[in-house]
């Protein structure tokens, strides 16, 4: 009977890691799917922009810098988005940006391995450790239902 409750225990463990690594792909993919999704509608800004320009410039009309002001705080709010989504990217695969040269590195190195540039240090929170454990038996329960 032991061999089958540590079978059952290998089982177990083998689940709740490849649950947890698919979760992690998943969120990673809709996170990207979101960034090329914002970076689509910046690019249409861009061009709002653009064609509003020279249509008043060909009619010989004053550029309404309202309008522009508006479109240019919509592209930053949608960067804003962008970095956001980047960040959480890294979050899920345990990783940052080096402040120097923003070359993707582990959480936990003390210097760049690009550039060589000091990171500060960061601290793994036990409570995000704990919510993901959570996380993941929340997600063991529903299946079970």
């Amino acid at each position: 009977m032991e061999i089958f409750e540590k079978i059952g225990d290998a089982a177990s463990k083998t689940y709740k890691y490849t649950a947890e690594k698919t979760s992690k792909i998943a969120k990673e993919t809709k996170l990207k799917m979101k960034i090329n999704e914002n970076k689509r509608e910046i690019e249409d800004i861009y061009r709002e922009i653009g064609e509003t320009v020279y249509e008043k410039f060909i009619v010989d009309e004053d550029i309404n810098k309202d309008e522009i002001i508006q479109k240019c705080e919509e592209i930053d709010l949608l960067t804003e988005k962008i970095v956001k989504a980047k960040d959480e990217i890294l979050k899920l695969k345990q990783k940052r940006q080096c402040k120097n040269c923003y070359e993707e590195i582990e959480i936990t190195a003390n210097y760049c391995p690009n550039c060589g540039f000091e990171q500060e240090e960061i601290r793994i929170e036990q409570e995000e450790e704990t919510k993901h454990e959570i996380e993941i038996l929340e997600d063991d329960n529903y299946e079970d239902e």
